[in-house]
């Protein structure tokens, strides 16, 4: 067979990209033995010309990608089209474009996510390749939020995170001109170091790390939340314009009002009660909620979507807010102002004497708020003190409010949702950022009559929505495993409490153990430990029902301005009644499914977010006490020492195993004990300790402590080496004899009984 010509070659090599070393070509084009020299010659010179590139032992087109590539997803467009650039592109001029091509059952993929891609060229304009998904084979390059520390290679970063003491280099070339001591963001490039440290470059400066302001800041970055609008997505918003009444039921002459925090940034929900006119329903009440219409302003596939979608949910830091949206919609349009018209989802919720409900209807409609109050001073207008605000609405709406909360109480007594008490710590801060104080948060019955109505709301979405057989996200909690409930039953008994075992779980019978504790030492361990033994609350399409809250099927309908999931449901709503074109479109029917994975992992990532920030500002608030003495409860047990949460603030501080006493002390995970070798005194959750606070870092938000009591007894401190009083080794096997002889006596204990 005559050797085929360049173009031929050439022709070959772009239609069978998988077939291009030179065996293939020669086995395509019949050529053998000594005919395959002038074959190499043919490709040498293909290759010499720029027209072909040899990597290892194939040959390609240089300009073109294999159909098999690694991408990096660069992010979606405008049109919510997702990108990517090859990793590997070996062409001279720019990198093509790739258009990622999403199954329904592939994996949300975001900015910086890597995948394994299967390819095909296409000619199109705006890019050159479609892709898609084979598997994702990495995430984002790893990151670290740190202080940047000058070297004279370059630098060092030393990460904020108080879980991670690996330092990171930075070569000087790739410190972007970042000061000693400031603030920086980096990703990691490349393979270790040769002292083992991971090599990073620094892609952001964030300043001073001790600003007060910069804790929020920290906690931001380092969990990759997105904080600055994009600008066609501000666009969007400032485009919007009030909605009109048109075909909404006017409910303007209602006198809805909001009921919120005093430092509340939106307001999405108000209400209004009055007693039920209809003779078959004596002593009922009738109850209206009003939730902010967002998917008026938001609808499907807008970049104001998108970016609510990608975020998830608002994020809430003592000194900012991350909004989903913004604040065009959240601090305006959106947020039920007194005085002003607005747009609503209103329900109509009629319920018996005893709270029990007894019908309900949704509507589109419009309201005008009569006024915008909050907690305290609608409780203190309930207790008989009412400001000039509230006192023209006793009569009319706080009074009528109080009594459909009443009927309610029965109606939740009955059902009995898991009542816990724990208190929510709140901080203030100064206007530069400084903490002023550490308090816990007053609890009105003004607070939870707001939460039993909304509770309420949510059901009857929920409901509806399932009698409409239409797509929604369901918000679920399913009830704890069994190995979490034996953990519980552990601690209960060791604070001489009895959790009911042998039967179906209900939250009353967790009612009956908290009931039980009340008002003892061991109510808040008690508590704690009965959070810790449930599972996470997330959003899915399946109705898997809410244990805590002892309900059959839940929905997020009562927060559309600051959780995502609510927006689906009004869209739901929206589709189910007819009332427009802005409901839920096939797209995001379809996606359903990666939608509430997406947004429970954002629910996570800002209530971690949040947490850290709350340490970060309590051990700032901690730092200037060092040496202070603080009495506390042991909290947490582990190998490496006792968390202890203090009495005063609330704060969570450690103490190492160093810093318990001169002795051995064995762990056991079963018990979550510790054991003294020497002693045999037992460190267990719920005992009352006196601690000396020996650091606190506002960086990192870690706070150590020192063992000075022990439920009122004095501890010896731990001896130069970690000797026992004698002199010798800690007694290590006498501790575990101590520990296996009380395990076997337990265990004897309980089969006697």
């Amino acid at each position: 067979m005559p050797m085929p010509s360049k173009e031929e070659v050439l022709e070959w090599i772009s239609e069978n990209p998988t077939l291009t070393s030179k065996r293939d070509i020669a086995k395509a084009f019949g050529i053998k033995g000594a005919a395959r020299i002038d074959l190499k010659r043919l490709l040498k010179e293909l290759e010499a010309e720029g027209h072909l590139q040899k990597r290892r032992k194939t040959y390609r087109d240089p300009d073109t990608l294999p159909p098999v590539s690694v991408l990096q997803i660069t992010g979606p467009n405008d049109d919510g089209d997702l990108f990517a650039r090859p990793l590997e592109w070996h062409g001279e001029g720019e990198a093509p474009i790739v258009l990622v091509l999403p199954r329904a059952s592939d994996p949300a993929l975001g900015q910086g996510d890597r995948i394994l891609g299967r390819l095909t060229e296409v000619s199109e304009e705006s890019f050159q390749y479609e892709a898609r998904l084979i598997r994702r084979i990495g995430t984002n390059p790893r990151r670290v939020l740190g202080v940047f520390r000058k070297t004279a290679e370059g630098g060092r970063i030393v990460p904020i995170d108080k879980g991670d003491g690996k330092e990171w280099s930075v070569a000087s070339d790739q410190a972007a001109g970042a000061k000693e001591g400031e603030l920086v963001e980096a990703e990691q490039i490349g393979p270790r170091g040769r002292l083992g440290l991971p090599r990073a470059r620094i892609v952001s400066r964030l300043g001073d790390p001790s600003a007060p302001k910069s804790v929020s800041l920290i906690a931001i970055h380092q969990h990759g939340i997105p904080d600055t609008f994009p600008d066609d997505v501000v666009a969007e918003a400032d485009k919007a314009k009030p909605a009109p009444l048109g075909k909404r039921d006017d409910l303007r002459d209602m006198p809805f009002v909001t009921i919120d925090p005093a430092d509340a940034r939106d307001h999405d929900d108000a209400c209004w009660a009055h007693a039920d006119d209809d003779p078959k329903n004596a002593g009922g009440h009738v109850l209206w909620v009003a939730i902010a219409d967002v998917a008026q302003y938001v609808t499907p596939d807008t970049a104001l979507d998108r970016e609510a979608r990608k975020r998830g949910n608002s994020s809430y830091f003592p000194d900012r807010v991350v909004p989903m949206l913004p604040d065009r919609l959240s601090g305006d349009l959106c947020s039920l102002h007194e005085g002003v018209p607005r747009a609503v989802i209103a329900l109509r919720i009629q319920i018996d004497a005893h709270g029990k409900k007894i019908g309900h209807r949704f509507c589109r409609a419009m309201i005008r708020s009569v006024a915008s109050l909050h907690y305290g001073e609608v409780q203190q207008a309930q207790d008989g003190h009412p400001n000039e605000r509230c006192a023209p609405l006793m009569e009319s709406v706080i009074t009528p409010l109080y009594a459909a909360y009443a009927a309610l109480t029965k109606a939740r007594e009955a059902r009995q949702p898991l009542a816990l008490d724990l208190p929510e710590r709140k901080i203030e801060l100064s206007d530069k950022g400084d903490v002023l104080s550490v308090n816990f948060r007053d609890r009105f019955d003004a607070h939870k009559l707001i939460e039993e109505f909304m509770v309420l709301a949510n059901v009857c979405a929920a409901e509806t929505l399932i009698a409409k057989a239409s797509p929604l996200l369901f918000r679920v909690h399913e009830e704890p495993s069994p190995e979490k409930l034996n953990s519980l039953r552990d601690t209960a008994q060791a604070a001489g409490l009895t959790l009911a075992k042998g039967q179906v779980l209900q939250t009353r019978h967790l009612n009956q153990l908290l009931d039980a504790a009340a008002g003892t030492e061991q109510a808040e361990l008690i508590n704690l430990s009965t959070l810790r033994s449930m599972t996470q609350a997330y959003y899915t399409p399946q109705n898997f029902g809410h244990f805590g809250l002892a309900l059959r099927a839940y929905a997020h309908f009562t927060s559309p301005i600051r959780r995502y999931a609510d927006l689906i449901v009004h869209r739901a709503l929206i589709s189910a009644h007819g009332w427009g074109d802005d409901g839920l479109t096939p797209e995001t029917i379809e996606r359903l499914e990666n939608t509430a994975t997406h947004i429970s992992d954002t629910e996570r990532r800002s209530m971690l977010a949040e947490r850290d920030t709350t340490d970060r500002y309590l051990a700032a608030y901690m730092s200037e006490r060092i040496g202070n003495e603080f009495t506390g409860r042991i909290s947490g047990i582990a190998r490496f020492g006792v968390f202890v949460k203090l009495d005063e603030t609330g704060a969570d501080g450690l103490i190492p195993m160093r810093e318990l006493g001169r002795e051995y002390f064995h762990f056991d995970a079963e018990t979550n004990t510790l054991t003294g070798s020497d002693t045999g005194i037992v460190i267990g959750l719920g005992q009352r300790v006196t601690t000396r606070l020996t650091e606190a870092a506002p960086v990192t938000g870690g706070i150590a402590l020192e063992l000075i009591s022990l439920d009122g007894e004095l501890v010896k401190r731990a001896g130069r080496g970690g000797k026992n009083r004698r002199g010798g080794p800690p007694r290590r096997k006498a501790a575990k004899a101590k520990h296996k002889a009380a395990k076997t006596k337990r265990k004897v204990t309980r089969r006697r009984k």
